[in-house]
């Protein structure tokens, strides 16, 4: 008897926003056409206008198998990117990927078994963040702490079940279009605006531990300080629209930032005031500093020696930098301080 199980699989299109990829966008092309899943497949790429060699690389992909469609993204940002995708795309399941992302061949098999036996309108899982350098694994290793980035799902695991938001996200394209695609105002955390206005209209956002796609960190401190430094401005703009959507933990960064800030300069005037001969009990300020530092070097000890010395030394570096960049990011977007959010990428 016929397998006609290829015949009754939902179509799938990837869909994947590119711009300055030139080291990453073939291994995440490549793990695409060596998925497993048995029903018919494209691979939308937007491709922004770029200027390291992405636009010849992604042509030259194109050019040899016709599964691989590009579409020029004028404006260059990821939501807008991701829109254009998906609007061309001819498939009811859509798979978001990113650039940095490589999935493994059984990805978009499990994810549509899963979307079709829990009904929801969006399932992903962890990215699991993996580093070739000893600086990329300690921030690889901070990804995946709880007191790295708060101890999402997304990034520790957990039991499968609804959630907030997932990583990149596997979609019903007819829910997509339903709810009005992603914001193209909202140059970060748009994955985590869309989420929101599924599960507000009647939707169930789905996460599974079964899911695990790896993700590139930034190659160095600058990148990584620019990315979170976008993402808390963000976060913090995203807060002050929808301030009942919010977990406290996204509030932890900053406050941080604060007490670290407000301890110092009290710890500051303390030694002012021992130099002057007053009492100088301001020193009691450097008590909230010196407790960050101690948070730092034991979440050092936990997370980061895993990888060996040098990455231990990084960890030291890169936790405040993810920390402060977020949180001082956070401050201004809560605020409103920053001059042109939307220039704001984190590229």
């Amino acid at each position: 008897m016929p397998d006609d199980t290829v015949n009754t699989l939902p179509g799938v299109s990837y869909v994947m926003p590119v711009l300055n990829e030139a080291t990453h966008v073939r291994a995440a092309v490549d793990s695409l056409l060596a998925q497993d899943y048995t029903g018919p497949f494209e691979v939308a790429i937007a491709l922004g206008p770029s200027i390291d060699g992405t636009t010849e690389l992604v042509e030259e992909l194109a050019s040899v198998d016709d599964r691989i469609r590009v579409f020029d993204n004028e404006v260059g940002s990821t939501p807008a990117g991701l829109n254009l995708a998906i609007r061309e795309s001819r498939y009811p399941i859509v798979i978001r990927v990113d650039a940095h992302s490589v999935l493994p061949t059984e990805y978009a098999r499990i994810a549509v078994e899963t979307i079709v036996e829990t009904g929801a309108d969006n399932v992903g899982g962890l990215m699991d963040a993996q580093g070739t350098t000893d600086f990329e694994r300690a921030v690889a290793r901070a990804y995946g702490s709880r007191v790295g980035l708060g101890g999402t799902k997304l990034h520790v695991g957990g039991e499968a079940g609804p959630a907030e938001t997932v990583y990149l996200g596997v979609f019903r394209r007819d829910r997509l279009i339903e709810v009005g695609l992603f914001d193209e105002e909202i140059k970060r955390g748009q994955d985590w605006e869309l989420n929101r206005r599924l599960r507000t209209t009647g939707g169930t956002v789905w996460f599974t531990p079964r899911l695990k796609v790896t993700y590139r960190p930034r190659p160095n401190l600058y990148r990584l300080a620019r990315q979170f430094f976008s993402t808390g401005i963000w976060r913090g703009e995203l807060a002050r629209r929808f301030p009942a959507s919010n977990g406290l933990r996204y509030f932890a960064p900053p406050v941080m930032v604060l007490g670290v800030a407000i301890g110092s300069l009290l710890g500051i005037a303390g030694i002012v005031q021992a130099a002057l001969g007053a009492a100088p009990w301001l020193l009691w300020g450097f008590v909230i500093p010196l407790g960050y530092v101690v948070i730092v070097v034991v979440s050092a000890l936990l997370w980061g020696r895993r990888d060996g010395f040098r990455p231990f030394l990084w960890f030291l570096v890169v936790l405040p930098c993810i920390h402060f960049s977020w949180g001082v990011g956070f401050i201004l977007g809560f605020l409103s301080l920053t001059r042109n959010i939307t220039a704001h990428t984190g590229r």
